[in-house]
């Protein structure tokens, strides 16, 4: 595999101040951070996108309010006013912010716009939650035609089988799934 950076992005979903504190399985979101970090930084030494992607709202109106059988994932204890902040380690290295408010990064916001502008087809996905965010934004990645690389290692979910799921079913049949070295060692 060879990733040119000059049509590829990095897509960082939700590792944010609000997110980084749940537990995560089977990495914890200490080591999704270090390795989206190793990957921003080395997409952006080479003058690749880097796209931090955080999820916040207005007021909490405009959240979705779906009557659902389980409660939606959150963080413990009260919000944060922080929440939405992303952690430094990811803040400091990225291109474009954007913010979702929704699971999926590409519904309502300009992700795809500014990725077309700048000639990418190809998007390597990282982040939390592998069976939320990240697949979310797979799936409509997909359905807009790009190419996609999964880093299996700078992702992490509620659940380890919720993560391996998605691995074993999910983004083999819409991408490739790669280690953050694999991917390292891919960029050109």
């Amino acid at each position: 595999m060879e990733l040119n950076a000059n049509k590829t992005a990095l897509v960082i979903i939700d590792l944010q101040q609000g997110v980084v504190g749940m537990t995560t399985e089977p990495y914890s979101a200490t080591k999704i951070v270090e390795n989206a970090a190793k990957l921003a930084e080395a997409f952006g030494a080479k003058g690749a996108f880097v796209v931090a992607v955080n999820v916040d709202f207005l007021d909490g109106k405009d959240a979705l309010k779906p009557i659902t059988d389980q409660a939606a994932p959150s963080a413990p204890g009260p919000r944060r006013k922080d929440s939405s902040a992303l952690v430094p380690e990811i803040d400091a290295v990225k291109s474009m912010l954007i913010t979702k408010h929704q699971w999926g990064a590409f519904y309502g916001t300009e992700l795809d716009l500014q990725l077309r502008r700048r000639g990418i087809d190809t998007i390597v996905l990282c982040g939390i939650s592998t069976s939320i965010g990240v697949d979310t934004t797979a799936r409509e990645a997909y359905q807009r035609g790009y190419q996609q690389v999964f880093a299996e290692d700078a992702m992490s979910a509620l659940s380890a089988e919720e993560h391996r799921y998605t691995l074993k079913y999910i983004f083999p049949r819409i991408g490739r799934i790669r280690t953050t070295e694999d991917i390292l060692r891919a960029l050109k």
